[in-house]
């Protein structure tokens, strides 16, 4: 049976995946639960409701919520291809979404940073301890950040797709990681949550805080909660 170049691009992109996802890690996957798929709030209430937020309630979100999130961020929506919530050049899937848990961030779940596993839909902690502030203090010490209960990071490795597009491909993952960051926002706004958005910081000092591996680089980072 002959394969496609489509397909045969996604196999390998698949078989890469598999061997980077390596970090000097703390412990094994934390299996998340199965993502709803049918939410109260619309698609165009979510859109017109949504604001970036920098005032956040000191109330912890559920392992629910966070589950939701991570899905709607980079989660797999069709089991057979392994394609996910947001769009990707040539399924290649260049970005990393990381999640820093303050302390009491999250019910059910210790403080630390956590590396997102869309093939398991699962986290697996990374280092323990309540970063936010790090990471606010690595941007430009804008320290509301670390009042939200959570603070997601999405990190690009740009040469899982510049393999295939070259140079182009570093434009076609920023432009999958804006497609991720409407996402959740989007998804906060169905779950009664708000997020922000942050661009300015220094890219090597957040990458050492979350411990991403090189040559993974910080593209967006966006903290999410409840509204003040």
């Amino acid at each position: 049976m002959k394969l496609s170049v489509e397909v045969l691009f996604f196999l390998v992109s698949l078989a890469v995946s598999a061997q980077i996802w390596g970090h000097d890690s703390q412990g094994g996957l934390i299996k998340l639960s199965r993502p709803a798929y049918d939410g109260k709030i619309s698609v165009e209430a979510a859109i017109r409701a949504r604001r970036t937020i920098r005032d956040f309630h000191l109330k912890p979100l559920s392992l629910t919520q966070l589950s939701q999130l991570l899905w709607s961020a980079q989660g797999i929506t069709d089991e057979v291809m392994g394609f996910r919530a947001a769009p990707s050049g040539g399924a290649l899937y260049p970005l990393d979404v990381y999640t820093v848990v303050g302390d009491g961030g999250v019910k059910g779940l210790e403080s630390g940073v956590y590396h997102y596993h869309p093939e398991g839909h699962g986290i697996q902690l990374i280092t323990k301890g309540d970063k936010r502030k790090d990471v606010a203090d690595a941007s430009l010490r804008q320290m509301w950040m670390a009042e939200a209960p959570v603070i997601f990071v999405i990190t690009s490795e740009y040469e899982r797709i510049t393999r295939k597009y070259g140079n182009r491909g570093v434009r076609y993952a920023m432009i999958e990681a804006g497609h991720v960051g409407q996402n959740i926002f989007l998804q906060s706004e169905a779950l009664g949550l708000a997020a922000g958005i942050v661009g300015a910081f220094h890219d090597d000092e957040v990458a050492k805080v979350i411990r991403a591996p090189q040559p993974r680089e910080p593209l967006i980072i966006m903290p999410v909660g409840y509204r003040k």
